[in-house]
């Protein structure tokens, strides 16, 4: 069995004028959600073999928030490919990934992410956590997902099944799209 979690950044701002989109940083409400995800981690002992990350400010500031709150070091494998990857690129990432991993974490963008989750878990009904990333797959949300393989090449669409999906509104009402 195999596990991967998938991390958008949290939310960016656009206040600061950037010359290029992958320079964009987070806001304040980002910084708050990314620590607050962290201690979520940190409180249900969420533990990951191998991070691979998009390089992206927003990013690298999403991991940093995350690991305050989580309380110890992250050191993600950068990798250029994650950064607004398609889900056919995020699913070549996992399937390259050393099987002496037993539990990914990929940090990048959407809509590649919520794409990811949508073709690797399979259709359900109406109410369950499938519908709700379908709905949408917030900014610094996490998703978590069960493989049944023992090698990550072998990671195939319909084939996961979404153990976990958090976003930071489920966490800290404030963090919601109507909160400060």
């Amino acid at each position: 069995m195999k596990t991967v979690t998938l991390l958008r950044h949290a939310k960016s701002g656009w206040d600061e004028p950037v010359s290029r989109d992958f320079d964009r940083p987070l806001n304040a409400k980002g910084k708050r959600a990314a620590q607050r995800v962290g201690e979520y981690m940190r409180h249900e002992h969420l533990e990951f073999d191998h991070i691979v990350a998009s390089p992206a400010v927003r990013v690298v500031e999403t991991l940093e928030h995350v690991a305050t709150g989580l309380g110890e070091t992250i050191a993600p494998a950068w990798d250029k490919r994650v950064y607004l990857a398609s889900a056919e690129s995020l699913l070549d990432v996992i399937q390259e990934a050393d099987d002496a991993y037993s539990h990914l974490l990929i940090a990048g963008h959407n809509p590649g992410l919520e794409d990811l989750i949508l073709m690797l878990v399979p259709e359900d009904v109406e109410g369950t956590a499938r519908y709700e990333v379908e709905e949408k797959f917030p900014t610094a949300s996490i998703a978590e997902i069960s493989l049944p393989v023992e090698h990550w090449e072998d990671v195939r669409a319909n084939k996961g099944a979404l153990a976990r999906f958090i976003r930071p509104r489920d966490l800290d009402p404030a963090l919601g799209p109507d909160g400060n």
